[in-house]
C-alpha cells in the first residue's frame, strides 16, 4: 500500500505557472505508475497527465498537452506536475494517483489517490 500527499496547489493569473507535487510513503514509488487528475466543482473527475515505472513514457489529456509536464524522480519518492499557461478551466482540485498498470487513463484503475490540492486560475 502506498500513502501519497500532494503540495504546491494555489491561485495565480491566467498565464502563470504552478508546480504540483505528489510525495508518496515507503519507499515504493517506482512499483507505480502515476497519474495526476482533476475535478472541478459540477464535473467529473478527468485525467490530466501520467507516467510509466520509470518515467520514460509520459502521456497527457489534449487539453493540457504542450502546457503540463509530468516527471518523476524515484529516488526521493515524489512525482510531480509543471503547469505553464495555466486559462481559467484549469481551475480543479489536483489529485494525484498510483497504479499497478504500467500506462492507464482510467480512473478506475488507480488503487491510491492523495486527498487533492487545489487550483485556481483567475482571468
Amino acid at each position: 500500500q502506498v500513502q501519497l500527499v500532494e503540495f504546491g496547489g494555489g491561485s495565480v493569473q491566467a498565464g502563470g505557472s504552478l508546480r504540483l507535487s505528489c510525495a508518496a510513503s515507503g519507499r515504493t514509488l517506482g512499483r507505480y505508475g502515476m497519474g495526476w487528475f482533476r475535478q472541478a466543482p459540477g464535473k467529473e473527475r478527468e485525467f490530466v497527465a501520467g507516467s510509466s515505472r520509470s518515467g520514460t513514457s509520459t502521456y497527457y489529456a489534449d487539453s493540457v498537452e504542450a502546457r503540463f509536464t509530468i516527471s518523476r524522480d524515484n529516488s526521493k519518492d515524489t512525482v510531480y506536475l509543471q503547469m505553464n499557461s495555466l486559462k481559467p478551466e484549469d481551475t480543479a482540485l489536483y489529485y494525484c494517483a498510483a497504479t499497478l498498470w504500467e500506462t492507464t487513463m482510467e480512473a478506475s484503475n488507480y488503487a491510491y489517490w492523495g486527498q487533492g490540492t487545489q487550483v485556481t486560475v483567475s482571468s
